[in-house]
């Protein structure tokens, strides 16, 4: 997982990135809330860790203002010192989707934010994914719109299947090249775009299909729900 980190004792944050790494995620560590505001608005997460008690901002303000900015529900973990029952139930009303006290136990640690991914994508290891009038088999590795069987390579399918599992969320081109081609996120390329502008057409993505593929500029790419009398006209570069 891409895991963003806020905390701003720099022991503390160089445990956790440690851990986080250790077992195979990637750890971006942010010290103000503004910093952690303005890097999960730019780049993309799948999971956030966060403290309450920063330099410049409260940790329940910070998450009322994601709640409020990002459009799918990205899983929250508050790992804080702040231990009394009000203090968990306030964090959880605000948003929260799992809290743990510090000093926290490494195994727990990393067992909560694995359970919070599985809630936050229960999709992943259904075999049969229906989105309208989409059917993916992720066995047969075929898509279907209105029972009519798509034709699409292997990388169309891999992309497809990356959109429709994290409809709402921005992704931006570095973790496309990341978890679709396998390619580090440093490389410039305009592979992404290319692909993206191709399968809007292949995949038949559009208003009266009940999605769209929309161009966040500069940064990435989203897929959205529309209604089908939408007058939305897809973006193409």
């Amino acid at each position: 997982m891409r895991i963003a980190l806020l905390e701003d004792e720099q022991e503390q944050a160089r445990n956790v990135r440690e851990l986080l790494r250790s077992a195979g995620h990637d750890c971006d560590v942010y010290g103000t809330g503004q910093s952690f505001l303005s890097g999960v608005s730019h780049r993309s997460y799948d999971l956030l860790i966060m403290d309450w008690q920063l330099p410049d901002m409260d940790g329940i303000d910070i998450l009322k203002i994601l709640r409020q900015q990002i459009s799918w529900p990205i899983p929250v973990l508050f790992l804080t010192q702040r231990d009394s029952e009000l203090d968990i139930v306030s964090a959880l009303d605000a948003g929260a989707d799992d809290y743990l006290t510090k000093p926290a136990r490494p195994a727990e640690l990393l067992a909560r934010l694995q359970a919070l991914a599985r809630r936050s994508n229960p999709d992943t290891d259904k075999v049969t994914l229906e989105y309208g009038p989409f059917k993916i088999d992720t066995q047969g590795r075929t898509i279907h719109l209105n029972g009519e069987r798509l034709t699409l390579t292997d990388k169309d399918f891999d992309l497809t299947l990356f959109l429709f599992q994290n409809q709402g969320r921005l992704l931006t081109r570095e973790v496309l090249l990341e978890r679709v081609w396998g390619l580090s996120r440093d490389i410039n390329t305009r592979t992404v775009d290319t692909h993206m502008s191709r399968l809007r057409r292949r995949l038949g993505v559009k208003p009266e299909n009940g999605f769209r593929i929309k161009t966040i500029y500069q940064r990435g790419y989203r897929l959205e729900t529309v209604s089908a009398d939408s007058a939305i006209s897809e973006e193409e570069d």
